[in-house]
């Protein structure tokens, strides 16, 4: 099936092959020598306005490989002045070797359709580019090249081989766990096997439920598909419990958490949801946070803003990291998570949740001295999503 970009391509193609094959002996004359054109009647005239709208960038070449026509998208793909390529070689404004060799090829008559990569000081772009061969009864009048901008559709592709490649690792660990235990039970002729390795089992199972749940909310997230039954809650009320429930976790690993509510704050929002949100954020403190270390939750407000802050004392993010850990399945240190048990998920679904109640979500992080997540919700009404 073509795409938008792909039949464009497809039908400028053969409209402009049949202009410029016409043309041919003409164009390929050297620049300095060819002659002023005819005035072109009016149906060249409609044609070369419809080839210089197109969005596809058009660039038809001479049998020296010199730009004798280039449409604006051209120019802004590749990044070029048109006018100032006019008449020279295609290499000087586009200087890339493989598109070179492939405009020759298609000067002995051998097209190509293929990505191409272009890498300068400042940016890597990924461009879809046909290279044709123009001629008529057999004799070579020139190349024409067609190019996309496909940077945007190459990032999704590589997020979606990358996303598929995660979720079958993350899933196959437990699995492959799983398997090894029971089948050393199945063959065990006692108890002791069963008694040793349940429990564990059922551990690997629980863990697989919760990844497979926060993978369905991370999609909700994604798709703004995340359901909000919104109603007025004091935010201590909310996190207390879920400290509570920490503490512990904590006192095992000896780190000291605490509850810190500066003012009270009232909100309306989600509560299940903010409690997803501690969850996450006090969770991932912890298993960073070595003993004798603090994990803290603040509540206030600002203005319009409840404010809300988890702070620890633990490892620390790396500065080249930060961009990133909102990023589904990216972890910082995987060998490290793969201990503690994330799955790299638990910061992308905390940003889902604060993104859907119109707030924003920031951190702060100095290696080996700790970091901050702070979270600002707006306490006025927020808009109700329908499910």
């Amino acid at each position: 099936m073509l795409t938008g970009a792909a039949l464009v391509l497809a039908v400028a193609l053969g409209a402009l092959g049949g202009y410029l094959i016409a043309r041919g002996r003409r164009l390929s004359e050297p620049v300095a020598e060819a002659p002023a054109p005819a005035p072109a009647p009016r149906a060249d005239a409609d044609f070369v306005r419809l080839v210089r709208a197109l969005p596809v960038g058009v660039i038809f070449l001479d049998g020296n490989a010199r730009i004798r026509f280039a449409n604006p998208a051209a120019g802004t793909i590749f990044s070029f002045d048109i006018q100032r390529a006019i008449g020279g070689h295609l290499i000087a404004s586009i200087p890339n070797v493989e598109l070179e060799r492939r405009v020759d090829d298609a000067m002995r008559g051998e097209a190509s359709v293929a990505p191409l990569t272009i890498v300068n000081d400042t940016l890597k772009r990924t461009y879809g580019v046909s290279v044709y061969p123009l001629g008529d009864g057999g004799e070579m009048e020139g190349v024409v090249v067609f190019a996309d901008d496909q940077t945007e559709l190459a990032t999704v592709e590589r997020a979606r081989k990358e996303f598929l490649s995660n979720v079958s690792h993350e899933l196959r660990t437990p699995l492959s766990s799983i398997k090894l235990m029971l089948e050393t039970v199945i063959e065990s002729p006692d108890d002791e096997a069963a008694d040793l390795f349940l429990p564990q089992v059922l551990a690997q199972v629980d863990r697989l439920a919760s990844l497979v749940q926060q993978l369905l909310e991370q999609a909700r997230a994604e798709s703004g598909q995340l359901k909000l039954n919104l109603r007025e809650v004091e935010l201590e009320s909310v996190a207390h419990p879920i400290v509570a429930s920490f503490e512990p976790q904590a006192a095992n690993k000896g780190v000291h958490i605490e509850l810190q509510a500066i003012r009270p704050v009232r909100v309306e929002a989600d509560p299940d949801r903010l409690s997803q949100v501690f969850v996450n954020l006090i969770d991932n403190a912890l298993r960073h946070t070595p003993g004798g270390g603090t994990v803290k939750v603040e509540l206030d407000a600002n203005g319009n803003d409840a404010i809300m802050r988890v702070r620890d004392t633990g490892v620390g993010i790396p500065y080249r990291d930060l961009p990133h850990i909102f990023e589904r399945f990216y972890v910082v240190d995987r060998s490290r998570t793969r201990e503690s048990g994330g799955a790299g998920l638990g910061l992308a679904i905390v940003k889902g949740i604060v993104d859907a109640h119109g707030g924003t979500i920031t951190t702060e992080s100095m290696l080996g001295s700790g970091t901050a997540f702070t979270i600002h919700l707006p306490i006025m009404r927020v808009a109700r999503r329908e499910p």
